[in-house]
């Protein structure tokens, strides 16, 4: 019996819909955690890890509770911000 059969399948679906929504704050906090093990190194791919557990448990991507800003590391930032080039534009 392999890993993708149809009951395990089934049971990850059932899992999903009980869970759904907690995926994307789960997600987040370990791609966040991810990104400082690995100094950002990967945070662009890390970025779309998150947008798509967000879009897939039915929340906006790119809402993350930082107004669409994310931490920068480098110096010479006001207060470690700067805009994020991935946020959703408002309308208008």
């Amino acid at each position: 019996m392999g890993l993708f059969n149809t009951r395990n399948i089934n049971k990850a679906k059932r899992l999903f819909e009980k869970n759904k929504g907690k995926i994307g704050s789960t997600v987040d906090k370990a791609t966040d955690t991810i990104d400082k093990k690995t100094g950002g190194k990967y945070s662009d791919h890390l970025k779309k890890v998150d947008d798509a557990a967000k879009k897939l448990a039915g929340e906006q991507p790119g809402a993350d509770g930082r107004g669409g800003l994310r931490p920068d590391e480098s110096e010479g930032t006001a207060s470690g911000l700067h805009p994020d080039p991935d946020a959703p534009k408002p309308n208008g």
